[in-house]
């Protein structure tokens, strides 16, 4: 174990953040383009993928404690949240390529096939990524060198969306042609096995060049009632999963009711920009991602001044009152819907490593109070928010796709065109809303955090 003292370098940091550029490939391939590739290339119906994105979270649901609190018990050379990432690589980008590849089955068969390996691919997901956002919580124990750290991550994060999505369509295009008459199955599978690799050498990194500095109280028993008991004692534990919640629920139906709003309500599928014709989906979800970043480069700074509270309050009103503005409009103004789509984007940019910050010092102020150190367990929380706000996400889309008539690769009437544009508005805002409620809740300011920190840092002395 490296001293809790020790200086994290700008290598570990960029190390750590390796870790969600690899994730975030693949988060936003599930946010963005699942659900279009269930219905419109793997042929199963909107309303069973939303089914299927409910049910499968039954189980998703306590796989995410439970790979906490096995990452908390794990005692190995390279520490305790470290070796997930390298025994995890591999077998997530191969479970990755089987759920966007079709068997030739019947119909069936295929949802049972969609459910086995979307399950599968989940558990993958939480197997990595529950002790990777673990490792935050042991890395260092001063609050500000966390913040740069999960704006580090989140940097990261968002650049490997915008990797993700400036190489899909045109790898896409390239496996697709080498497919014959099963051109588009083919080519996702193809494509997605180009992104397990880049995944998998890049969890590799990221436990290669990272360390682990915290370790729980010396004289602390192997006891899961009492830390389950002190996480249920633990408020801001509860309020920050409430706020996380609905924050991933506000973004993910966002994104994915995104790429059928811009399909099936506007003709013109490209925009002009910069000289260059780029396909208008592409673009939008780029800027996005390009504005994310802007938003995580802000975070620090405007969390210095006003503290980590309220500037998480302050983004989600201002992006529900920007997302409520997006549904006024329409094909005739594309800047606009770039412009408003920055904005939003930035302001969900600024919380997310104010979220990860929150749940380290939440991870401290349980030691600080009840004398007990469970980063795994706390941090599987977010893991569970994560994939609970994006499959509810997933899960309502579907469901609206279905209550408003969608019909998969069919034009589509007036009434699905209006659901498709409150689907990337006024739902999305409410989402926002509630976040921003949660979070007014929060008393873990940093006047409070301080007194926790001395008091701690007195006590493992």
């Amino acid at each position: 174990m490296v001293s809790p003292n020790s200086q994290v370098s700008v290598k570990e940091k960029i190390g750590y953040g390796f870790g969600d550029f690899a994730s975030s490939m693949f988060w936003k391939l599930f946010s963005v383009y699942l659900m279009i590739f269930y219905t419109d290339v793997f042929g199963i119906s909107a309303a069973a993928v939303g089914t299927m994105f409910v049910v499968t979270r039954l189980w998703d649901s306590v796989n995410d404690p439970i790979m906490g609190i096995i990452a908390d018990r794990t005692e190995t050379k390279w520490g305790k949240f470290r070796p997930y990432l390298m025994w995890g690589a591999i077998p997530f980008a191969l479970i990755g390529i089987l759920t966007f590849t079709t068997p030739d089955i019947s119909q069936s068969n295929k949802l049972i096939y969609a459910y086995v390996t979307y399950t599968m691919m989940m558990m993958a997901y939480t197997a990595v990524n529950v002790p990777y956002a673990s490792l935050l919580g042991v890395m260092s124990s001063n609050s500000s060198d966390r913040t740069a750290l999960a704006s580090f991550r989140m940097v990261f994060a968002f650049a490997g969306s915008i990797f993700a999505f400036i190489l899909i369509e045109p790898l896409l295009d390239i496996f697709s042609n080498m497919g014959g008459e099963e051109n588009a199955k083919v080519g996702w599978t193809l494509t997605i096995a180009v992104y397990g690799v880049i995944a998998a050498v890049l969890f590799y990194m990221t436990f290669a060049w990272t360390k682990e500095r915290i370790a729980p109280p010396k004289n602390q028993e192997d006891n899961l009632g009492e830390d389950a008991k002190s996480l249920l004692k633990n408020v801001p534990w509860f309020v920050l999963l409430g706020a996380a919640l609905c924050t991933l629920v506000f973004n993910s139906l966002r994104d994915g009711a995104a790429v059928f709003y811009f399909k099936y309500t506007f003709e013109n599928q490209d925009i002009a920009l910069f000289g260059m014709s780029l396909s208008l989906i592409t673009t939008y979800l780029v800027a996005g991602q390009v504005a994310n970043i802007v938003g995580v480069m802000l975070a620090q700074p405007i969390s210095d001044r006003i503290g980590k509270r309220s500037t998480f309050i302050c983004a989600m009103l201002l992006a529900t009152v920007l997302s409520g503005l997006f549904y006024f409009l329409d094909e005739s103004q594309l800047l606009n819907i770039i412009i408003l789509q920055c904005c939003i984007s930035a302001c969900a940019g600024i919380i997310f490593p104010l979220m990860w910050s929150m749940y380290a010092d939440i991870a401290d102020f349980a030691e600080h109070s009840s004398g007990r150190r469970a980063t795994g367990l706390i941090f599987s929380s977010s893991s569970f928010a994560q994939k609970m706000g994006w499959t509810f996400g997933g899960a309502v889309t579907g469901w609206l796709l279905a209550f408003y008539g969608y019909e998969a690769n069919q034009i589509q009437s007036e009434e699905t065109k209006q659901g498709l544009r409150l689907m990337v508005s006024v739902f999305p805002a409410i989402g926002a809303a509630m976040s921003a409620g949660f979070m007014l809740q929060y008393k873990l300011t940093e006047n409070v955090m301080d007194e926790v920190h001395a008091e701690l840092a007195e006590r493992r002395k």
